[in-house]
């Protein structure tokens, strides 16, 4: 059961899944992965990154694609490959498909990437020029740097409606024309895409799980164009484990992340991967496998735990459970606790954990309080006289 933000109301059930939050982008069956993850404990935050309403019932991207008919205009911008692909298909569904492609042949295109230049070629095209850094600001400058004063120009947008490159376009004396074949809004109520992207960056999630190829791009992207871009691959981007990187199949590896990524199959990754993020993905690509995948990545990753004269401590993604019982701990001291449970009772200075936490030394001294406020023995984290701190077990 979620709550209107698609956070999973705690019930106090256990599993192997319990204390950790798991984010699913995908809208088609996304039902189905939700209640499995749930169902083993995990708190999710489910925001469906595409909603794709059948072509032939898109009113509005139909209006578009007759605008741009009529104005035959004289640049396109493509920003994805799955965009382009779709507005044939939708022209295509309303009996204008040629139609679109004649005007689109007679048009200097830009492409954002090699993805897009690949859909356009796909489609029989060619284009005039590609983003030297795959951003829709720079694909924005080439096209103004060509010359579009007096000209049409339209521009195929990818969810997240760039209002200052259109308006770039427009203060260089562009006719702008927008189409947009995909949308990235929720199926349900609201627009839960933001928060998803805020949970990452700020490191929120243990997992964030991808469905289709098409989600991860626009994830991706959206990422990318709500400014948080670089937090959010830094969270996601793995970086070697001791002892080597963690292969979970032939098919994926993957080291340590801040958040994990995980992805149903290889083609599902592949915008992934594009971007230095390497996922998880099982060897059977199925949702079931991934579920599976998910599960042990983070029993084996994720969870810490440690025996004490107090009974079993373990710090599980974002919770602190005693005795398999949740217990509320803030993340600061909560992190403490994941340090000190993995010096396996060696002492930590207060260097070296106000480094590894990102605290000062009073951030830190509160940590340590209200830690050990929330263990049922206070003195179970010890303080080591000019040396640090040492978890008694």
């Amino acid at each position: 059961m979620t709550d209107t933000l698609g956070n999973a109301k705690v019930t106090g059930q256990a599993g192997p899944l319990q204390g950790f939050r798991i984010g699913v982008t995908a809208h088609r069956r996304a039902g189905d992965l939700i209640e499995a993850l749930e169902r083993r404990g995990a708190q999710v935050l489910h925001a469906p990154a595409l909603k794709i309403a059948p072509v032939e019932s898109d009113e509005a991207l139909m209006a578009e694609i007759a605008a741009v008919i009529a104005a035959a205009p004289d640049i396109v911008l493509v920003t994805t490959a799955y965009g382009l692909r779709r507005w044939c298909e939708a022209a295509d569904a309303a009996g204008r498909g040629e139609e679109l492609l004649a005007v689109l042949g007679r048009a200097d295109i830009y492409v954002r990437g090699p993805k897009a230049r690949g859909a356009v070629r796909a489609a029989g095209l060619d284009d005039a020029g590609i983003s030297p850094d795959e951003t829709t600001a720079s694909l924005t400058g080439l096209a103004i740097g060509a010359g579009v004063r007096g000209r049409v120009v339209a521009v195929q947008v990818h969810g997240f409606t760039d209002a200052a490159a259109l308006a770039q376009l427009r203060d260089a004396g562009a006719t702008v024309l927008t189409v947009t074949p995909y949308r990235w809004i929720s199926a349900g109520d609201g627009d839960r895409l933001s928060q998803l992207i805020d949970a990452v960056a700020n490191r929120e999630l243990d997992v964030l799980t991808f469905t289709s190829a098409p989600a991860a791009d626009a994830v991706l992207s959206a990422a990318a164009a709500s400014g948080k871009g670089d937090a959010f691959l830094a969270a996601l981007r793995s970086r070697p484990a001791a002892g080597g990187p963690h292969t979970v199949g032939p098919h994926s590896a993957g080291g340590t992340a801040a958040v994990a990524s995980a992805a149903v199959g290889p083609v599902t990754a592949a915008p992934l991967l594009a971007a230095g993020i390497t996922p998880l993905v099982p060897e059977r690509f199925r949702m079931g496998a991934l579920i599976r995948l998910v599960v042990k990545h983070l029993e084996d990753a994720g969870a810490v735990r440690v025996e004490s004269s107090s009974g079993l401590l373990e710090v599980r993604g974002q919770a602190l459970l005693i005795n398999h019982v949740p217990v509320p701990l803030a993340p600061a001291p909560l992190q403490l606790l994941k340090a000190l449970i993995g010096a396996g009772g060696s002492v930590c200075s207060q260097a070296e954990l106000a480094a590894t936490l990102g605290l000062g030394g009073h951030a830190l001294h509160m940590a340590v309080s209200r830690l050990r406020a929330a263990l049922p023995d206070p003195a179970l984290v010890e303080t080591v006289v000019k040396r640090g701190y040492r978890l008694r077990v």
